[in-house]
């Protein structure tokens, strides 16, 4: 009888128990925390702009030093490809250079010598000339002299005041200038045909710089292609362009890549935001600005400073992603909280919860101080 009763008064303190424990509950839910009108409590995930780092040109993985989840610096190297084969062709490419080189400066001496030489063969001719119209105008000038005397000395002979063999003495120097000036004549003639001769070797010799020029074109079009190779070795090391950290490693070692193949994506911190859904009751409150903080559920007693840094212009319906099953079946907008400064704690993916300040008030410190979600 005795434990029969032990066991209704046990049983009695359990019920009575389980009745105040569920009249508690019902008290906190009907007269638990609310939010404040002047803030918007929202959940979301960390998101953030994503880097994808390709490859430029193809080639083999031969070194990848980091993997997801590492640091990163900016210009950091994080990845090698293969570069044997374009170091073959910029050893190829400086050989032929230099080849050339040589050629242009033995062609240059040997075409500058030779307009050189006919430049100066062809001046010497015209000094020549020069000096042989010198002769021409003299000797004419004695032929006029000489026809003056044959002229004045027949007068003499025809007076008998001279003899007849001073007559023939005259006109015989008067006819051998004559065909001295033929002769010069002749020279002038044959020394002309020389000048255009020289002169067109000039010309030619001249001309011939053109080849100096084409060469120095083919040397500048191997020194483009050299600068090409020296740009793909240099893009064939694969660069962090940021300081943040690896999201995802996708290329392993040994690996053959294409071009504009994906080696890994990388995150910067600073451009880490909390996305999260608000009602469109909230929408015309909220505007971009406006002072938020971001609580990570790890953390609730650490919030993040944070400002709207974006409102979607469009509604629509709230992802699958948000926690809360009534926020999911209506139409929602978009709303990205940014921290004022990068944060450690923040990573790409974490659940957290966003609230906006939309009025006079303060934001809170704790999640504590908020209604759960």
């Amino acid at each position: 009888m005795e434990n029969g009763k032990i066991k209704r008064n046990v049983l009695i303190i359990i019920v009575v128990g389980l009745l105040i424990i569920s009249g508690v509950l019902i008290y906190n839910k009907i007269n638990g925390k609310k939010l404040p009108p002047y803030l918007v409590e929202a959940v979301g995930v960390v998101d953030g702009d994503l880097i994808n780092i390709n490859t430029k040109y193809p080639g083999r993985v031969v070194m990848l030093s980091v993997d997801t989840g590492d640091k990163v610096t900016k210009d950091e190297i994080i990845a090698k490809l293969d570069d044997k084969e374009y170091f073959k062709k910029l050893n190829a490419l400086n050989y032929e250079i230099k080849a050339k080189n040589d050629e242009l400066n033995f062609t240059k001496a040997k075409i500058l010598n030779s307009i050189e030489i006919a430049k100066n063969a062809y001046l010497a001719k015209k000094i020549e000339l020069n000096a042989l119209d010198s002769q021409i105008d003299a000797l004419k000038n004695v032929i006029n002299q000489d026809k003056r005397d044959e002229k004045r000395i027949a007068s003499l002979v025809k007076r008998k005041m001279e003899k007849h063999h001073k007559l023939e003495l005259a006109k015989l120097k008067t006819k051998t200038d004559s065909d001295k000036l033929k002769a010069l004549f002749a020279k002038k003639d044959a020394l002309n045909k020389e000048i255009k001769i020289f002169k067109k070797k000039y010309e030619i010799a001249f001309a011939s710089k053109s080849n100096i020029t084409a060469l120095q074109n083919a040397i500048n079009a191997l020194k483009e292609k050299r600068d090409v190779i020296k740009v793909i070795l240099n893009e064939l090391n694969i660069k962090s362009p940021i300081n943040g950290y690896v999201d995802t490693k996708i290329a392993n070692i040994g690996e053959v890549l294409g071009g504009g193949m994906p080696i890994a994506t990388l995150i910067d911190p600073k451009s880490l935001y909390l996305k999260i859904y608000v009602n469109t009751i909230y929408t015309g409150k909220i505007h971009l600005g406006d002072k938020a903080e971001i609580f990570l559920d790890a953390y609730p007693n650490k919030p993040i400073k944070a400002v709207v840094s974006k409102i979607a212009k469009k509604a629509e319906f709230t992802p699958k992603e948000v926690a809360v099953r009534a926020d999911r079946i209506t139409r929602v907008y978009e709303v990205r909280l940014k921290p004022l400064k990068p944060n450690p704690l923040l990573k790409l993916g974490l659940p957290a919860t966003g609230v906006i300040l939309i009025g006079n008030g303060s934001l809170p410190k704790s999640l504590d101080e908020l209604p759960e979600l």
